[in-house]
């Protein structure tokens, strides 16, 4: 998860320029001082005049065997932030990486997988990143290259798990090319094949996909479907394949392992319109149920899910998954948060609807492994834990909320609030079909003929709400219509 507005630090510091390339210095900026060990370049904007003289030039790594380029690059550079030098570490950035393959930099990983830095590091090899932070700047004091410090508002990257600071690193994946499935997908809800509401959503998901890129499928995980490709140990060709490989088709040695990597859940779950109906084989289910009618969802996992099933729907069974996608708000907690095991705050349905103890929701929260914050929230939110309030009244609480609403903050007094509200309608039912005892209710294909005006008053309002009703339903207002 991304924490935002975190204060850091940018720090500057100098590359020396080497005589034979004019001498000197150019002073870059970083938040992560200890990567300059993995740095293969630095790069100036082109029209940037401060250093159009060290174009094509070289600067000397203080700390270990390497001269490095300095590249113009107008993609990644912008000369108005910090120096206008950017240091380019193409293993541990993504954009870095980017520029890499645009200038055919090389890409030196230095970090091991706990965090600490391998063989590549020079005299800090071994340390832990953040040890090697202090480090490598203290090491740029001592050799007089240290140049500036000040605070700096960043984004970091967290593990929702650990909390621990994620780094990124250069690693062999398994991707899938996008854009020629991206292209049909588009062409799709363009031609109105599949219709997006609420209709706004329509252009996010036009701007996604026509930027797309190609997707990472594999995941170093414990579950999940492992990926069906299979690697000789001995000359190290890969096999994908349908079926189990153990026999290399290029040496013919028999010391094959599969690639321990699984899909990841996003592209199984592309799959499922129609995997789940039998495909490969075209079943009556297949042909019965594909395609469906209305797909109901969040709109946050527009991208994850919709698109995915849209274009894998598209290729393989050459017809759109779904004829509308209906959007609906991301149900949260009372203050808004996104429900999350690790944070404490879920809210179970089947509590919801059948009541549970507070003590009882607590315990089972502290067993989930919920963390303090979250138990407290319970405790502070839920202190005589759920009130049975029925299926009917979550169901009507949910359907009150407006399809336009980004986020449904769940709240148990709204729910009590319907819960009452569906308990007049049963008594006033119960109480009509008591007085009904005897009578002729027979279901009639002629509208009554009453004239009396309280009774044709009544009618007249009973129509008006069936017409309001069925064109909220009609248009996806749930919320009118429950109104």
């Amino acid at each position: 998860e991304a924490q935002e507005n975190v204060e850091g630090e940018l720090f500057d510091f100098a590359y020396p320029i080497p005589p034979e390339h004019g001498g000197g210095e150019i002073v870059v900026s970083t938040t992560r001082p200890e990567t300059m060990l993995g740095d293969t370049a630095v790069a100036v904007h082109p029209e940037d005049a401060r250093y159009t003289h060290l174009h094509g030039k070289y600067v000397r790594h203080p700390f270990v065997d390497r001269t490095i380029p300095i590249i113009t690059d107008a993609e990644l550079v912008d000369p108005a932030f910090g120096t206008g030098v950017v240091k380019v570490t193409p293993a541990h950035d993504p954009n870095d990486f980017a520029t890499s393959q645009r200038h055919h930099l090389e890409i030196i990983n230095i970090f091991n997988k706990d965090g600490s830095l391998n063989e590549h590091g020079g005299p800090f090899t071994g340390m832990d990143r953040f040890k090697a932070r202090k480090a490598v700047k203290a090491a740029l004091e001592e050799k007089g290259l240290a140049r500036a410090s000040r605070k700096h508002l960043m984004t970091l990257p967290r593990s929702q798990r650990s909390g621990s600071i994620v780094e990124p690193m250069i690693s062999t994946q398994w991707f899938v090319k996008m854009k020629p499935l991206a292209t049909p997908a588009l062409e799709a809800v363009r031609e109105g094949k599949t219709q997006i509401i609420p209709s706004d959503w329509a252009k996010t998901y036009f701007h996604w996909l026509n930027h797309i890129e190609d997707w990472c499928i594999s995941r170093q995980l414990w579950w999940g479907h492992q990926i069906p490709a299979y690697h000789c140990q001995a000359c190290e060709h890969v096999h994908v394949s349908r079926t189990v490989v153990t026999t290399c088709t290029q040496c013919h040695s028999t010391s094959v392992i599969q690639d321990p990597d699984v899909l990841d859940t996003w592209f199984s779950s592309g799959l499922w319109p129609f995997s789940t109906l039998g495909w490969p084989e075209q079943t009556v289910d297949l042909k019965r149920f594909y395609p469906t009618s209305d797909l109901e969802t969040a709109y946050d996992i527009l991208f994850f899910w919709v698109a995915r099933m849209m274009m894998l729907g598209l290729y393989f069974m050459g017809e759109v998954p779904f004829r509308r996608v209906l959007l609906a708000g991301m149900i949260t907690d009372e203050r808004g948060e996104k429900m999350s095991k690790v944070k404490g705050n879920v809210i179970d349905p089947i509590h919801v609807i059948k009541g549970i103890s507070g003590s009882l929701l607590i315990e089972e929260a502290t067993q989930g492994g919920a963390s303090p914050s979250g138990i407290s929230y319970l405790k502070r939110t839920y202190p005589d834990g759920f009130l049975p309030y029925g299926a009917d009244a979550l169901r009507f609480t949910l359907l009150s909320y407006s399809p336009q609403t980004r986020k449904i903050p769940v709240s148990i007094k709204r729910i009590e609030g319907y819960r009452n509200f569906c308990n007049k309608l049963w008594n006033a039912a119960r109480y009509t079909l008591t007085n009904l005892q005897g009578q002729d209710v027979s279901v009639s294909e002629e509208a009554p003929s009453c004239q009396a005006l309280a009774n044709r008053w009544v009618l007249s309002r009973l129509s008006q709400v069936i017409a309001e009703a069925r064109q909220g339903l009609d248009h996806y207002r749930l919320d009118e219509s429950s109104q």
